[in-house]
């Protein structure tokens, strides 16, 4: 038996299961909810203000109140 055929096996049997692949890009497209009210570029929830407060600085020369009013420092 070639690697091809294990390889469509392992995707039946799985299939069986009910397992899926699951696309960790498609989960982050979802967690980019901090927009800057700016240039409305987004991004992830995770990010802390330090790096929102570069973005704004750096981009805008604004503060972090001025790009994300919605971020507490």
């Amino acid at each position: 038996m070639g690697n091809g055929a294990k390889a469509s096996m392992k995707r039946e049997r799985n299939q069986k299961d009910g397992k899926t692949a699951k696309s960790q890009t498609k989960s982050n497209e979802k967690a980019m909810n901090i927009q800057c009210q700016v240039c409305r570029q987004t991004f992830l929830q995770t990010t802390k203000a330090p790096a929102l407060l570069e973005h704004a600085s750096n981009k805008h020369n604004k503060g972090l109140a001025d790009c994300f009013p919605t971020v507490s420092q």
